[in-house]
C-alpha cells in the first residue's frame, strides 16, 4: 500500500449536473497532489473515470478493483497503476477497503450507498477507526443526512454514529480534512 490511500465511492454515472463531475474531477487531482492512492472501483465511466482519469493526469498512482461480472459495463479501466479482477462484489469491497486508509464517499447510487453503509456499520460496531468522509456536492447528500438524523431521532442507532462520517461541502474541505484525519 502506498503511504496514504483514499478509497473513493462513488457513481457509474455522471449524475443530473456537471458539478458532480467537476467535483470527482477535482477530487483526484488533489488525491494525487497530495501524493495519496486512489483506491475505487476501476470502471472507466460515470465519475468512476472522471476521478481516475484526473488522478492519472496528475500522476497519480491508481488502484482499481472491479468484480469480473461488470468489467464489461463499467469499462474495466486497465491502464492503472495497478487493476484487480475479483470473483464478487463482496471481494471488491474487501479488497478496497483492506488497501485504504480513509473512505470518501462522492454522489453515486445504490452501489454507493451500499459501500457508505456497510463501513458505517463497521465503524458503529469497532470493526475499523478509518475516517469516512462524505463529500455533499450541491447538497447531493442532504437525503442521506436527513435520514442518518431520522434514524437516531427514532431510537435506532445512537446519537454516536453522526460522529462517525464527516460532511464536507466542496473537494477543498474534502481535502483539508483528509490532511487532518492522515496524520
Amino acid at each position: 500500500m502506498a503511504a496514504k490511500s483514499v478509497c473513493v465511492y462513488c457513481g457509474s454515472r455522471h449524475g443530473a449536473i456537471p458539478a458532480y463531475s467537476d467535483a470527482a474531477q477535482a477530487v483526484g487531482a488533489a488525491l494525487a497532489r497530495e501524493d495519496w492512492q486512489l483506491v475505487y472501483g476501476a470502471g472507466d465511466v460515470g465519475l468512476m473515470g472522471d476521478v481516475a482519469r484526473s488522478a492519472q493526469r496528475a500522476g497519480g498512482d491508481t488502484f482499481g478493483v472491479i468484480p469480473k461480472h461488470l468489467v464489461d459495463l463499467e469499462v474495466g479501466k486497465t491502464d492503472l497503476t495497478r487493476y484487480v479482477v475479483t470473483e464478487t462484489m463482496h471481494e471488491r469491497k474487501k479488497v478496497m477497503f483492506m488497501n485504504a486508509n480513509a473512505i470518501v464517499v462522492l454522489p453515486g447510487g445504490a452501489g454507493s450507498l451500499d459501500e457508505f453503509f456497510e463501513v458505517l456499520t463497521w465503524r458503529q460496531l469497532g470493526l475499523h477507526e478509518k475516517p469516512v468522509f462524505l463529500l455533499n456536492t450541491e447538497g447531493y447528500w442532504d437525503p442521506l443526512i436527513a435520514l442518518v438524523d431520522h434514524v437516531i431521532e427514532q431510537g435506532f442507532a445512537d446519537p454516536s454514529l453522526k460522529r462517525f462520517v464527516s460532511v464536507t461541502q466542496t473537494p477543498q474541505d474534502l481535502i483539508a480534512g483528509l490532511r487532518a484525519a492522515l496524520l
